[in-house]
This record gives structure tokens, sequence and C-alpha cells, in this order.
């Protein structure tokens, strides 16, 4: 049976009573990640989905994630040693995609760190990063200060900052129109300060859909007239506000492994911070789904370079995890690809699963993961070559796609796999008596589509 979080105390009593990480978190009843905020579609998940590729995406962030205020004038060299970043060209109002590696080389976290001023960062993007540095500020020398500022799964209450993304063709014309002649140049992954509805905000330029945009932020109390300028200015621009079924599909598009399983469950080194988390972090009452079966944890556990952070390391310095990624960089196995299911596959899956009298387990659409963490081993021939994680339909594609690491010599575009759907002998009451079924997968691109996010505003 498993633990529950009112018999313990911390995350390492959890793994202890569960009889290991791997039993403790694949006996976990909650599902994917929530979008909270929002309904569940504006309109309809389809056109949302098409309206970054066709015309331009508002998607909301104001509330599904976490921020980490750091300030003081140490915290360049805070961020440093847990992160393997290169920092020697970030000044203020600039952004940058963060990646914190665990002590053992793989993968702990990623977020996006904006450079407010000399002295002030946010980390903005799932609790994974947000959580293992505020931990490490419980117990630096540095002169730094530190605050966590949760998302509306945690609180719901007024935030410092309301924040959304505008993607797409029409983001740039919309934005220049709602700005009124303020905006200025703002370079890739910049931060510019301008004016919509008489409201100063400012914007990251960058494009998590694959397309040139903008995520525009600023003072919570000030979102509703910035919101309705935006709104009535976006409607000749083809303007879809995206729900929560649609949002996550841009990461897929874009190529962003959204939520690796942070390597945190095993070995000494990380057990402090296992003894630290509560019963109800996201670390604790996570899921792990999927045909992959292994007692091993770190089976699960993926690396910073073969998700494809390998050019944002800075190997010419100290940081935590350097040592064991080193070795992984000079042994590579795998890399990072987009799989692309096949049609007549998913449908006698989707069809079985509703009709069959030996059902499959069922695929939902938009997004047919059904666990905070998604592993589906992936085979050749019957021999396990990659695990598929983050998967959704693509209205864009038209096809499912899953974002997969998979044996270098079989990511080949074009190199037909069979990926097992199903979760056998599973624990978890969301899941039901099924039987795994094989669905056969092509190896594409990752992104799946070209990105276009560096043209200048």
């Amino acid at each position: 049976m498993a633990a529950t979080a009112t018999e313990v105390t911390t995350l390492e009593t959890l793994i202890e009573k569960a009889g290991g990480p791997v039993r403790l978190l694949r006996s976990s009843n909650l599902g994917p990640y929530i979008f909270p905020g929002i309904p569940t579609e504006f309109t309809n998940f389809r056109d949302e989905g098409r309206s970054w590729k066709q015309s331009v995406a508002l998607l909301e962030q104001s509330y599904h994630m976490f921020e980490l205020h750091v300030r003081g004038p140490e915290a360049i060299q805070f961020l440093s040693q847990f992160s393997v970043n290169n920092y020697s060209k970030f000044p203020p109002l600039k952004g940058k995609q963060i990646v914190l590696a665990a002590p053992d080389g793989n993968l702990l976290a990623d977020a996006i760190v904006f450079r407010e001023s000399e002295d002030f960062f946010r980390i903005v993007g799932a609790p994974f990063a947000s959580d293992w540095l505020l931990f490490q500020s419980l117990s630096t020398s540095l002169n730094v200060t530190v605050e966590i500022n949760p998302s509306w799964t945690v609180l719901e209450a007024p935030r410092d900052v309301f924040r959304f993304q505008l993607q797409g063709p029409n983001a740039l014309p919309l934005v220049q129109e709602v700005s009124n002649g303020t905006l200025p140049d703002i370079k890739f992954f910049g931060i510019g300060e301008f004016q919509i509805a008489g409201q100063t905000v400012r914007a990251l330029r960058h494009g998590m859909a694959g397309t040139p945009g903008f995520e525009i932020y600023g003072p919570w109390d000030s979102q509703q007239a910035v919101r309705a300028a935006v709104e009535e200015a976006g409607v000749k621009y083809g303007l879809f506000k995206v729900g929560a079924n649609a949002y996550p599909l841009s990461a897929q598009e874009s190529g962003w492994m959204a939520m690796p399983l942070p390597a945190i469950y095993a070995g000494e080194d990380t057990r402090p911070y296992r003894e630290w988390l509560s019963p109800y972090h996201l670390e604790s009452i996570g899921s792990l789904g999927g045909s992959l079966v292994s007692d091993r944890i770190e089976d699960y556990y993926v690396d910073p370079i073969e998700v494809g952070y390998g050019g944002l390391i800075d190997w010419d310095r100290d940081f935590v995890g350097k040592e064991g990624l080193r070795a992984k960089a000079d042994n590579r196995r795998r890399t990072k690809v987009t799989l692309e299911w096949h049609d007549d596959d998913v449908a006698a899956v989707a069809a079985s699963a509703l009709f069959g009298d030996t059902p499959s387990r069922y695929v939902g659409f938009p997004l047919p993961m059904y666990s905070t963490w998604q592993s589906d081993l992936v085979r050749l021939n019957g021999k396990p070559v990659g695990v598929s994680q983050w998967s959704s339909y693509s209205p864009n594609a038209r096809h499912v796609l899953s974002l997969a690491l998979v044996d270098i010599d079989q990511a080949e575009p074009g190199t037909e796999l069979v990926l097992d759907w199903g979760e056998p002998d599973s624990q978890r009451a969301t899941v039901d008596n099924h039987a795994v079924k094989q669905i056969r997968v092509r190896v594409a691109p990752s992104p799946y589509f070209e990105k276009v996010i560096k043209t200048k505003a």
C-alpha cells in the first residue's frame, strides 16, 4: 500500500515507507501537470492550437508557474553554483534558460531566469528549480535573499506580476499596435519595457511555440487594462486565447521536453534535500506512469546533454554535477527526437479502449498523458531503444507526437520504431484494467517544425 502524506513528514520518509522511490511514484494517483485559473478551452483546442502557427495565440502564464525571487550582490555567484550556464554575458534586462544538474550529472530542472536589475533575478517555471534553489539558499554563506512565489495550485492569491505570452506570425504587429510607439527593439531573449493602455509592462522576446513571440508581464493590479487592450486589438489579428487543453501542445511542437523526472530520488548527495521536501511538494506527490517498468529510479532520469542543453554548459568553471555531467558527455548514448505516432494505430487503440473485448489503455485527446512523469518504452524488433515522454495531439501536424530519448543509432528521421502503450501491473486507481498495445512510431526531428523565433522586433 502506498504511504500517505498524513503518516510521514518528508519525501525521504515517504520513500522509505513505500519501499523505494519507484514504488512511491508508481502508486500515486496524481495526474498530469495542471494549468489552473483558465478554462480547458476558450473556443476549442484545435483552433487554439493552430493559432500560434496561423495568427496569434495568447497563452496564459499567470497561474501555473512558480517564481523564485533571488536578490543580492552575490546572486550571480549563487546561481552559478547550482546551474550549468555561462553568466559572463548576462546583463540586466536579459533572460536565460537556466539548467540545473543534480550531483550525479542528471537533469534536476530547467526554468527561465529574468535578470530584472543588477541584483534581482526571477526564476520562472515548474516548481523543481525553485524548490532546489530555495533549499540551497538556506545554507549558503553568500549575500542573497530568496523568496518563493507559488503557483495557484498552492495558493490562489494575487501575485507579484501577471504574465502571458503572445505567440505567432501576428504577435509582432499586435504588440506594435497596442504599445502605441513605445515598443523598443528587443533582441532574442532580451527584456524590454514599454506601455500598453497607459500601464508599464515588460516583455521577454522568445518563442515557446517555435514562432516569434513576447512574454509580457507587469504589476498584478494593472492587468485588466492591459488584457482589455490586447484582446480588443487582437480581433483583427486573429487572436485566440489558449485554454488548459491546448497550452501544453506548444512545448511539444517547439521541442522543449517539459518536466522530466528530477534526479533527486536516490543517493546520499540529495538525501538532505529529500529530508527537507514536505509530503505536499510535487516531488513527493507526483506520479510516474507508462510502459517503462524498472526497479531503478535512475532508469527514468534524463541528462542535460541528451535533452539538448549541451550548448548551454560552461565547462570552464565548477558547478554542482559537473563531474557526473562530464562523464555523460564522454559516453553519449541517447538523443532527443520527436516520435510521430501512426494514425491508424492510434485510432485502433482508442477504439479498443472504448469498444474492444480486450481494452487498451485509453488515449485522451489532446493529451494522452495520464501521469506527472510519463515514460513509455520504445522498441525496435522487440529490443528497447528509447523512452517516450511528453506526448500530445498536434492540430498543426495532425498527428499525435511525443518527445523521446532514443539510442543515437536509431535517431535518423524516418526510422520506424514501436511504442508500448499502457501501464503493466498498474497500482494506480486512475488507470483502468487494460492490455498493453503497440503503436508504430516514426522518428522525426525535434523540434518538429522549424523554429523562427529570432526575428527582430
